[in-house]
């Protein structure tokens, strides 16, 4: 019983990720199996979007494995491969698109986002230095803080406000 938490914790520490290929799937040359795996670890499930097509067991990511697999076994190269699937799929099936000035734009715009704000906030607040409009007795003209006084002594004698 005392062993159970040390096994435990072995299992999970010493468990390699299991990987969704299906062994029907695998070529049987090695070295292409290899390619086949580098690059489908480079290409991203559409479905999962965060996983990588060799970890996940959608059925997308089956058929891109699959497509991969016999692209390699027709000869095509690694680049060759990839193209044909962005042409298809769109630069988002890879998993580390290539700097563009659309994800230039892309990954900006959070950081442009943020900086627009602080600065609509800084000149929000340089206007108003405490962030009051100023004063109620400064935005007065004499006659409304006359009238502004004399509701307050009406007030403050217990009579009707107006």
């Amino acid at each position: 019983m005392h062993r159970a938490p040390g096994l435990l914790l072995a299992l999970v520490l010493f468990a390699t990720p299991v990987l969704a290929v299906r062994p029907g799937e695998q070529l049987p040359d090695a070295a292409q199996e290899n390619r086949a795996r580098k690059l489908s670890a480079e290409l991203r499930c559409l479905v999962c979007q965060n996983q990588s097509i060799d970890d996940s067991d959608a059925p997308l990511a089956v058929d891109l494995r699959r497509i991969v697999r016999e692209r390699i076994k027709a000869g095509d190269s690694d680049a060759t491969i990839r193209d044909f699937l962005v042409a298809r799929y769109g630069a988002f099936v890879l998993l580390r698109p290539p700097v563009s000035t659309q994800t230039i734009l892309l990954w900006s715009l959070p950081a442009l986002a943020l900086a627009l704000g602080g600065f609509a906030a800084w000149r929000l607040f340089r206007r108003r230095p405490d962030g009051v409009a100023g004063d109620p007795e400064e935005r007065l003209s004499p006659d409304e803080q006359a009238e502004l006084q004399a509701l307050l002594d009406r007030q403050g004698r217990g009579g009707p406000a107006a």
